[in-house]
């Protein structure tokens, strides 16, 4: 497959406001350094901070994820493939074990068996999905969102307004406020949060029906977050493509340590469930 332009970042931790409509995006330097380490360090106490001072509680959780000060370049945690002749089975028991929404799970879980068919030299895992989902949306929980049955979430999940605030870079609207309801300003949208310009070049639809793929369904983010992550780093199974492709998400080795705590500490429950 020929090689594809160099991604362009999305935006991805810029905290999160509740929101009626659609409005956000993926990697771009949104968050100034300061208040990036602000939000990292209430994430990992199990908090995130709104740019209006409030915060929210994530859903309670009786599996917690240990915040590691890994070193940039290590390598990515390792997890065996999704067992495709028990995916429901699988489903079930990781997600009891480590409270990721057993539906969100089926999202990653199909995205990495979609992704080893169409790029396998990527070496996705679900993991590194559920990584990155833990510290964008609580895998679709933000704000008290619930995953349907058919993937959508029950209210769209948006981002601040990127209008230069402090701490948010300018992003003047680039849809006409068609994903995140904002024809004035950009912001991020869906459980992996996009900003408008990357979902447009990266986002795939997970269901064959034909539609146009849907910030607001866990299987369309999960699709397009692969698609991305693969774009970017190349191989993920080892240091430099993995880091590569999560620095590209989002240009922060906190970030990137947060995401990796989450994908070793997934990893391990599940192998110790195998």
């Amino acid at each position: 497959m020929a090689a594809s332009p160099t991604p362009q970042p999305t935006t991805l931790s810029i905290p999160l406001e509740p929101a009626p409509g659609p409005r956000r995006r993926r990697g771009v330097r949104v968050v100034a350094r300061l208040a990036l380490v602000a939000f990292l360090v209430a994430l990992a106490a199990g908090t995130v901070i709104l740019l209006d001072g409030g915060e929210e509680q994530p859903p309670p959780q009786r599996f917690a994820v240990v915040e590691v000060p890994v070193r940039r370049g290590e390598v990515p945690p390792h997890a065996e493939p999704v067992p495709t002749d028990d995916v429901a089975g699988w489903a079930s028991r990781v997600s009891a074990a480590t409270d990721i929404p057993r539906r969100t799970l089926l999202a990653y879980a199909t995205a990495e068996t979609a992704t080893r068919q169409r790029l396998p030299q990527c070496n996705l895992t679900w993991v590194t999905l559920a990584g990155v989902g833990r510290v964008e949306s609580h895998h679709g929980r933000y704000g008290g969102t619930r995953v349907g049955d058919d993937g959508k979430l029950s209210k769209p999940i948006i981002g601040v307004p990127l209008d230069g605030s402090p701490g948010v870079q300018a992003i003047p609207d680039t849809d006409d406020g068609t994903l995140d309801g904002d024809p004035q300003w950009d912001r991020a949208v869906g459980s992996m949060q996009f900003l408008p310009t990357t979902w447009s070049r990266f986002g795939l639809r997970a269901a064959p029906d034909g539609a146009r793929p849907d910030p607001q369904n866990v299987d369309d983010s999960a699709l397009t977050a692969a698609n991305y992550l693969c774009t970017s780093g190349g191989d993920l199974a080892t240091g430099p493509g993995w880091w590569k492709a999560v620095l590209t998400y989002n240009e922060s080795t906190r970030y990137a340590q947060s995401v990796y705590s989450g994908a070793a500490a997934y990893a391990r429950k599940a192998a110790e469930l195998a």
